[in-house]
């Protein structure tokens, strides 16, 4: 596969009727400046982590050895052209200052650290499509989970990506809390990884440039290639929720002093604004639930809502929830339950626990765009804001209770359902239903109303899917 040749993954076409909406903005000489723009970047200034591996796994997954990468993909990788390896990579950190918005210093360096490193790639450099998408593991439930190959894995295959993922911060496998995930998982395998410098270092203060290193690793390696024999033309970086806001800081503050990444997708995360100079494209993605949802330690999106600009875009997915059905059927599903043991039940909400909307599929176009933003400055298409009034401002709905505005998938602009970021649930469950928004069914009379026959429904779905 040629560079920038990408395959239209499935359910994509779901966008149609979102983006009839939009106009692209980039005019063919704003693409050129872009372009010359992004790729002005100082690759070398960060060195790159010395890296070991792959490091072979000895059982198959699921093994009570544990001798394998924890969380291996359970896609059919090799029917692909694809397969998977785990590397550790090792070096000497430097800790940075991180004012909100600003370009940091350096604190101090010559931190030693040995981490992991997990590639799935194509076997076949004419099967790349050129791109690495390269994942800052979310630790949010205390081990790393890669909330991004979950959702869009099964895309950035058929399309031809690399994908990395770099644990970054010591809750991920240990050093700091005691759940110490990896190493008690397998001690064998992950004892000697450490990100803390024998528990010295306990804020995870190392991770902005450890992720730097695990990138010029992967765009100049110094000794064992991650990608084999395969030449990346850009490394993009992506994180969600947890991890989004780790990377909001790495690209307002630490990025600037060695601009190692070509672009950056933020899902579902970060509480600050990003600057106004980033010098790559940065694309965030929200979900109706973060709009929303407001913790101690973290703003609503409203409050970092921010104009599009010649190195931001913005899209915010109607009816969609922090963390959706796909994704609960992906992350809890088996995988979980072979590495973990049996997980409980989702939690009991008020109503109906996670919306339907297919994030997954917004989240494939946005690689896409990204990818082309980066490589060539083919800005993405804008999209429109939900809708939102008041002070503080409410989001506004229509008459069954969908929001309004907003990238509107067939579940949305053709409902059958109220589907919603919101929810709430009683106790210590009450954060957990937020995230995880709703999926109330119509009533079978509201149904009926709306589509008298089944061919009414799937006429309209038709409509707006393939406008």
């Amino acid at each position: 596969m040629s560079p920038l040749t990408f395959v239209p993954g499935t359910g994509c076409h779901l966008l149609a009727a979102a983006m009839a909406l939009v106009k692209r903005r980039a005019t063919a000489a704003f693409r050129f400046a872009a372009a010359a723009l992004f790729a002005a970047h100082a690759h070398a200034a960060v060195p790159a982590a010395a890296v070991e591996g792959p490091i072979p796994a000895t059982v198959a997954p699921g093994s009570p050895v544990h001798d394998y990468p924890f969380f291996a993909t359970d896609r059919d990788l090799s029917s692909a052209g694809y397969r998977e390896e785990e590397y550790f990579l090792s070096g000497s950190a430097s800790r940075y200052t991180t004012p909100a918005g600003a370009t940091g210093a350096v604190i101090d360096s010559g931190h030693p650290y040995k981490t992991r490193m997990v590639v799935r790639r194509p076997v076949d450099p004419a099967k790349f499509n050129g791109v690495v998408i390269l994942e800052w593991y979310n630790v949010t439930p205390g081990y790393d989970n890669e909330y991004g190959w979950l959702q869009s894995g099964a895309h950035l295959v058929r399309s031809g990506y690399a994908y990395a993922a770099i644990s970054a911060q010591a809750v991920g496998f240990g050093g700091v809390t005691v759940v110490n995930r990896l190493k008690a998982w397998s001690p064998a395998r992950y004892g000697t990884l450490d990100v803390t410098r024998g528990g010295q270092i306990t804020d995870d203060a190392l991770s902005y440039d450890i992720f730097a290193q695990a990138a010029q690793a992967l765009r100049n390696p110094a000794g064992v290639r991650p990608l084999g024999n395969l030449s990346p033309r850009a490394i993009l970086a992506s994180g969600e929720s947890q991890s989004a806001a780790r990377l909001t800081t790495y690209i307002n503050s630490v990025h600037p002093l060695h601009r190692v990444i070509d672009g950056l997708l933020l899902h579902s995360g970060g509480s600050d604004l990003i600057r106004n100079d980033p010098g790559v494209p940065v694309f965030r993605i929200f979900s109706e639930s973060d709009l929303l949802i407001s913790f101690p330690t973290v703003l609503n999106k409203f409050a970092v809502r921010q104009p599009d600009t010649e190195t931001l875009r913005t899209w915010e997915i109607a009816g969609t929830s922090h963390s959706d059905w796909q994704f609960y059927l992906a992350a809890i599903g088996h995988l979980t339950a072979r590495e973990l043991g049996p997980q409980p039940p989702d939690a009991k909400c008020d109503s109906p626990s996670r919306s339907h909307v297919p994030t997954h599929y917004v989240l494939n176009a946005a690689y896409d765009h990204l990818a082309r933003w980066a490589m060539v400055g083919e800005a993405p298409p804008a999209a429109p804001r939900i809708e939102a009034d008041g002070a503080p401002l409410q989001m506004l709905r229509d008459r069954h209770g969908n929001a309004l505005g907003g990238i509107r998938l067939a579940e949305i602009a053709v409902p059958t359902a109220v589907e919603s970021g919101q929810n709430s649930g009683q106790g210590s469950v009450a954060m957990t239903c937020s995230l995880r928004g709703a999926n109330v069914p119509f009533s079978d009379s509201t149904l009926s109303a709306l589509y008298p026959a089944s061919q009414a429904y799937v006429s309209a779905v038709r409509q707006v899917t393939e406008m």
